[in-house]
């Protein structure tokens, strides 16, 4: 017996339907009623419907996108607010990024390790959070959108020790909001965002944008 082409594909159909561990449920299901797990797929409706009804902030969301996606810390030597070459890469690194959201601000926050007194250490930790911002400022970032806060000086240690230890002597760059009160970024511009950073994420990082890891001093 000879089936035609029609009967042929119905059967394939109604065959498909018998497996349990098939993807598609339907033939005739409407478009995107199969969401794709693996891939998150709608995860971006679910994300704008928190934003929208207050159960997400939207600038800790871009806070943890920017820790997960650029190195926030920079390190120094012994008693020194000099950026040397790995502090600049890891800088140039940040003003990619940053340059992306010219909605954002970000604060530089300046530490330090333990040896000397915690007066010296907060001024010291400052002047290593202005030496960032000063540095992100000639990147192409306003500095009207860089702030360096009050150092925590040696309070905040990575490396619990009483000695010299690099890790401790940093600055951490993080999101602390947006430049205009509370903008709705889920209005008609925020499509202009995402097309803005779709297109900048076709731009190859600057060379040595990827900082290594010296030993302490």
């Amino acid at each position: 017996m000879k089936y035609s082409l029609s009967a042929t594909v119905a059967l394939v159909i109604l065959a498909g339907c018998d497996n349990a561990n098939q993807t598609f449920p339907s033939f005739f299901s409407e478009a995107g009623a199969v969401v794709d797990a693996h891939q998150e797929f709608g995860s971006a409706t679910t994300h704008n419907a928190a934003i929208q009804n207050g159960s997400k902030s939207y600038t800790v969301s871009l806070a943890k996108r920017f820790a997960e996606e650029v190195q926030s810390t920079v390190n120094f030597a012994f008693n020194s607010s000099q950026l040397d070459e790995n502090a600049r890469a890891t800088l140039r690194q940040q003003a990619t990024w940053i340059r992306q959201f010219p909605e954002i601000r970000f604060r530089v926050y300046g530490h330090t390790d333990a040896v000397g007194s915690n007066a010296f250490n907060k001024r010291l930790g400052m002047r290593r959070a202005r030496a960032a911002v000063s540095y992100l400022s000639t990147l192409g970032i306003n500095r009207s959108r860089l702030e360096a806060v009050v150092s925590f000086g040696e309070t905040q240690p990575l490396i619990v020790t009483q000695g010299r230890e690099r890790r401790n002597r940093r600055t951490v760059t993080e999101v602390s909001g947006f430049v205009e009160a509370n903008p709705n970024l889920l209005d008609g511009k925020y499509a202009q965002i995402i097309y803005r950073e779709y297109i900048t994420s076709g731009v190859p990082l600057p060379t040595g944008a990827v900082p290594t890891i010296n030993a302490s001093e």
